[in-house]
């Protein structure tokens, strides 16, 4: 297990104030308990955090960083169990809403948990899609911001394991867009999981949507198991021309982070001992200040991604990663980094 119980590193630089712009909350812990010893990185992770809601989040809010609010990220958690199916994923904006007026009542200090949501809709229903987008504003109560319908897809099943459930071209489907441009009116952003491979898929959707704000999760998830082991060093080239492609369209901003996953294929992935914040910060450099140097601070925004990568590290010592990354920055771009693009991206008043 990669997370210990307690803050296992002294705290750099505590008082500079952080926004988490992507974590997740769930409880799977109803769910049949798989059988056999995991089969991929991602079931392990599932198994090593059945359950992660206010309590967990808050806990990992206050181990020592200034973490003052956060963004939710759709992850098919309560979803609505009866009635038209394109609206069951509202019940997870209806639950996350609910968590978030608890968590900001002021009861547990001055933080926003769940300041902003980002929801699911199946964008494949096409104009339909308004709709159900009109509908997810409705049960936000002014913090639905956006949504995200990933793209995650490749010929080789062993690189998604559990998740390999997506055909490939998704970005590219012609209903699929015709659902995408009711995002624009409504002044709504749009987050977009897939895999270095597809990375085109996205320079040319933002090209065709250019008045919708997009933000690449997980600096677009390199690769480096499956099919690809052995191979991340050589697809960095590739990888790094799309990034550089992405950041000439002023529309898209990237979320640095997602690295402790295990797609990429690091060693610091489940070890035993857990990484260190130097560990972590020199496996993650060359594609976090790629994406930095591409986008420029005030359209990056460091991301948690908790609980999926507590894998590698507790949240503590993901957050010292981050800011030892980003240690030569001066302090705007530190403010930036850490909260004012995730602020501006998703509209926060907080």
């Amino acid at each position: 297990m990669a997370q210990d119980s307690e803050t296992s590193e002294a705290i750099l630089d505590p008082e500079l104030p952080i926004i988490d712009p992507h974590h997740h909350l769930w409880d799977r812990r109803g769910a049949p308990p798989p059988e056999g010893p995991p089969r991929h990185g991602f079931e392990a992770l599932l198994r090593l955090s059945p359950r992660y809601m206010l309590d967990e989040l808050l806990a990992d809010m206050k181990r020592g960083h200034k973490v003052f609010a956060t963004v939710y990220m759709e992850c098919g958690s309560f979803y609505r169990q009866d009635g038209d199916p394109a609206l069951r994923p509202v019940g997870e904006t209806e639950m996350v809403t609910s968590i978030a007026s608890v968590g900001g009542s002021g009861q547990y200090g001055p933080v926003s948990p769940c300041a902003g949501i980002v929801g699911h809709v199946d964008l494949t229903i096409g104009e339909r899609a308004r709709q159900v987008l009109e509908t997810h504003v409705a049960h936000g109560e002014g913090r639905f911001r956006g949504i995200r319908h990933s793209a995650s897809s490749d010929a080789d099943p062993d690189v998604l394991g559990p998740l390999a459930r997506r055909a490939p071209g998704l970005y590219r489907d012609e209903t699929f867009r015709k659902g995408f441009a009711q995002l624009e009116p409504l002044g709504l952003s749009f987050d977009a999981w897939l895999l270095e491979p597809q990375l085109p898929e996205l320079v040319d959707l933002a090209r065709t949507f250019p008045g919708t704000t997009i933000v690449l999760d997980h600096v677009g998830t390199p690769l480096g198991i499956g099919a690809y082991a052995g191979r991340r060093g050589e697809r960095f080239d590739i990888w790094r021309g799309e990034i550089k492609a992405l950041a000439e369209l002023p529309n898209v901003h990237v979320k640095v982070g997602g690295l402790a996953m295990p797609f990429a294929g690091f060693d610091s992935f489940m070890s035993q001992p857990a990484a260190s914040s130097e560990q972590l910060a020199e496996e993650w450099r060359p594609y976090v200040e790629t994406c930095i140097e591409a986008f420029g601070p005030t359209r990056c925004m460091f991301e948690s991604n908790f609980p999926v990568d507590l894998g590698s590290c507790a949240y503590d010592v993901l957050w010292n990663a981050f800011k030892r990354l980003a240690a030569g920055a001066s302090d705007d771009e530190k403010t930036a980094l850490f909260s004012d693009t995730a602020r501006r991206v998703y509209r926060l008043d907080i």
